[in-house]
């Protein structure tokens, strides 16, 4: 894992630098392009620091409580051991899925049209609740959506 975070590392490094270079910044497209993935690298270089720091504390903690001199510091290294050995794996199923590479369509928006087919009434009734249901799941995601047009059947 820690490999893996120190290639991405690179990566951000690379990006730092070429984004401030003056041909970079002339040439607007790639500008854009870098800056995107500057913010993308720089979310998880923020992941990257918590996670080395837990795995620094735990290496700290259990050398503490393998010295075992003072009571009180093996007491709270202890807890500090069982503190960082409870967050780890959440953060490491969190790198995972920030190290899986972003479908490029993620960023586009869609256009859903929802009719009511041949069936009279019911058909009008099931397409208001198709459009419900969407928009309940659009909404439990948090993401934005805008009604176009729409024509209400006979029955709602």
């Amino acid at each position: 894992m820690i490999e893996k975070l120190n290639i991405v590392k690179q990566r951000f490094d690379e990006v730092n630098d070429l984004i401030i270079q003056p041909s970079v910044i002339a040439d607007q497209k790639r500008y854009i392009e870098l800056n995107k993935e500057y913010k993308e690298l720089k979310k998880l270089m923020e992941v990257r620091a918590e996670y080395l720091s837990l795995i620094e504390n735990k290496k700290e903690a259990e050398e503490i409580i393998a010295d075992g001199s003072d009571p009180e510091m093996t007491d709270m290294a202890k807890m500090q051991l069982e503190e960082a050995k409870e967050k780890i794996p959440g953060m490491e199923e969190k790198i995972r899925m920030m190290l899986v590479p972003k479908d490029p369509e993620d960023a586009k928006n869609v256009v859903m049209e929802i009719r009511a087919g041949t069936g009279g009434d019911e058909a009008s009734i099931f397409a208001g609740d198709l459009y419900r249901m969407y928009t309940k799941y659009i909404e439990s995601r948090g993401w934005k959506h805008q009604i176009v047009d729409f024509s209400e059947g006979t029955s709602g």
